[in-house]
């Protein structure tokens, strides 16, 4: 296959936590087409692992879903610079209040691939220690404790379709266990 040409990206909104645009692409035959483009600064995961083997999962509510979710704490970097073990370890205090004594590195995902760039970091924090919640103004976060039982039957089920939830479980349950 030929690459495909980019031949403008115009910003088409900007808001807080991504940038839309579109994007004029030209095909080696010459067609060209408009794309939608949506670019994010990246985020980090955790599978936070207590010393009964439970994992964590924080429960919020999700807008464009319009519901509560089960989820991996999880959170966008600071900037496109910042090291996911950084976002990733603070991600896992702010919202659970705990931190990690061993924070591993897991796997990396792109959530939407055909129109967003959006790279999460997935991390099993292990060794936590308890400390504090630091939520931002605007997060209402609940803390839940599950088995790895209870986790897969809820991705069976469907219960649970975060993917970056799903991925970071099912890579912890099969590098990690």
């Amino acid at each position: 296959m030929e690459p495909v040409e980019r031949v403008k990206r115009t910003l088409a909104y900007k808001g807080r936590i991504i940038e839309v645009y579109k994007d004029n692409v030209r095909f080696s035959d010459g067609r060209e087409s408009v794309w939608d483009y949506i670019d994010h600064v990246g985020a980090a995961a955790v599978v936070p692992v207590t010393e009964e083997g439970k994992i964590l999962l924080v429960k919020q509510y999700r807008n464009a879903l319009d519901r509560f979710t089960y989820e991996l704490p999880a959170g966008k970097r600071d900037a496109a610079d910042e090291p996911m073990e950084v976002c990733a370890a603070r991600e896992l205090e702010e919202e659970t209040g705990y931190i990690a004594g061993r924070l591993l590195p897991l796997i990396t995902v792109n959530t939407t691939v055909a129109f967003c760039n959006e790279k999460i970091g997935i991390f099993a924090a292990l060794d936590l220690k308890k400390t504090a919640q630091h939520l931002d103004v605007d997060e209402e976060i609940e803390l839940y404790e599950f088995t790895p039982e209870e986790l897969l039957t809820m991705i069976r089920e469907q219960k649970m379709t975060d993917s970056k939830t799903v991925a970071g479980i099912l890579a912890y349950l099969t590098f990690m266990k």
